[in-house]
């Protein structure tokens, strides 16, 4: 009884091992097909060695790619061609301070390439004079006079002035600041040191920061702070 029970079970599970070898993979025949692609010598590479394989087994070949990478996207974007540096003024011994903080700051990272400039003050037109005034109550006080505080000279405070234009969307996360470490510790090793103001965490507003250094000033500030305050053309 027992050996004729254990009989049938043996048939049984025989006839289901002979079904599923019998039963067709859909994917036997593509993986197949992808591991023994030929290669470029005209030989075909065996399924067991997967570094002669072009692609992995478990790589679908006929499953093309429907969206792009967005790495892939970015590098396809038109990239905004690089602006050629200005050259120092003539007027500019290599000796100056300013050139050897013009050949600290062109090799800063913080800075947009090709916005380091270096140049005269824009002149701005004197208005007219203060009109003539009667003093008031009982100090005396409001009077003018004619031409008073008028400046013979228009070239302005400084006689020369640097432009530096931090990377955009850096203004807020500190590149300002570094450049202002790097005009600091440039100005005061020079010899003799140069007259600095004191160094505040609160220099930096709106995305501009000035360093007034007696005869020149440097501006630090953001590409908006510049189209803004120091476009290319001036109409005013």
């Amino acid at each position: 009884m027992l050996a004729s029970k254990l009989a049938r079970g043996l048939q049984a599970l025989s006839a289901c091992s002979s079904r599923c070898h019998t039963r067709p993979h859909p994917d036997l025949a593509r993986r197949f097909l992808s591991a023994t692609a030929p290669t470029s010598s005209g030989t075909q590479s065996s399924g067991t060695s997967s570094a002669q394989s072009p692609i992995p087994w478990f790589v679908d070949p006929f499953e093309e790619e429907s969206t792009p990478s967005p790495y892939a996207r970015l590098a396809a974007l038109p990239q905004a061609p690089t602006r050629p540096l200005a050259p120092l003024p003539s007027a500019i011994s290599p000796d100056h301070p300013i050139a050897r903080l013009h050949a600290e700051l062109k090799n800063s990272p913080h800075l947009e390439p090709g916005t380091l400039l270096v140049r005269e003050p824009v002149p701005t037109a004197v208005g007219p004079p203060l009109p003539l005034t009667a003093p008031k109550g009982r100090r005396k006080r409001g009077r003018t006079y004619a031409g008073e505080g008028v400046s013979e000279d228009l070239g302005g405070l400084w006689q020369w002035i640097v432009i530096a234009q931090v990377k955009e969307g850096t203004e807020n996360r500190g590149a300002i600041e570094s450049v202002i470490r790097i005009v600091r510790k440039t100005l005061l090793s020079v010899d003799p040191p140069l007259p600095l103001p004191p160094n505040s965490k609160r220099r930096v507003n709106g995305g501009w920061a000035m360093i007034d250094v007696g005869n020149f000033a440097i501006h630090i500030l953001s590409k908006e702070a510049r189209e803004k305050y120091f476009p290319d053309r001036r109409e005013w």
